[in-house]
């Protein structure tokens, strides 16, 4: 749905979900990605092991239309900005971490801001609808979304070929319909891709590691992903 802000001051409308001004949430959108391909991680805490912290890659570095410069990793049934992580236990953003020089930091990276601001002024994409396409990446992660099976409990895992940025920010990863699949490899902006948030189907993101662990039966990964999913 599309809103005109004639005769109106969208720093007074607010979001009911978020609490901010739809003129903020504007500001927030990313407009441009840049994939992260040195193996940074986030690193995050939760309050039943407060005394560890635990590390995710990061999927990639996005600069929202304010400027600010984030990354982004896959969460639960969403891709978030790393500050923003939430989650039923209570997990906490605890920084950045270089596992090849063993350090730990809170602001992104000066070369992935140069690359994301010089590619974002070089592109500067005119774009007419919301549902425009400004940016596709491959997934480089191995991240996979968990599906459920229509009319039964069994759950598929399904491995994300790529993150599509939509104009208005919005980020979906996308799977293969293989149904309609023409040609292989599938790669990013191939037709047969449809995004896993839109389907009803559609449960969690969980990078390699633990779906492999998933695909293997282990059973503390299955106990754990039929507490999520009996949850939904």
């Amino acid at each position: 749905m599309k809103t005109s802000d004639t005769g109106h001051n969208m720093n007074n409308v607010v979001d009911i979900f978020t609490g901010k001004s739809f003129s903020a949430l504007h500001e927030e959108r990313f407009i441009r990605l840049a994939p992260e391909l040195d193996g940074l991680e986030m690193l995050y805490s939760n309050d039943t092991s407060s005394d560890k912290l635990f590390s995710l890659k990061i999927l990639c570095w996005g600069l929202r239309a304010n400027g600010e410069v984030v990354g982004l990793v896959p969460w639960l049934n969403d891709i978030v900005p790393c500050p923003d992580i939430c989650d039923p236990l209570n997990g906490h953003w605890e920084g950045y971490y270089d596992q090849g020089i063993d350090e730990v930091f809170f602001e992104a990276p000066i070369h992935k801001i140069v690359e994301l601001e010089t590619a974002a002024e070089y592109y500067e994409l005119q774009c007419e609808n919301d549902d425009d396409i400004v940016q596709e990446l491959p997934d480089t992660i191995g991240t996979h979304a968990v599906l459920a099976s229509p009319g039964s409990n069994r759950l598929s895992l399904v491995e994300v070929v790529s993150w599509r940025l939509l104009n208005d920010g919005s980020l979906y990863g996308m799977l293969t319909d293989q149904t309609k699949v023409i040609s292989t490899p599938v790669l990013p902006g191939d037709d047969c891709l449809y995004p896993a948030q839109t389907s009803e189907n559609f449960r969690y993101f969980f990078q390699h590691q633990i779906a492999n662990k998933i695909k293997a039966e282990d059973p503390e990964a299955l106990a754990a992903i039929s507490l999520l999913v009996d949850g939904v």
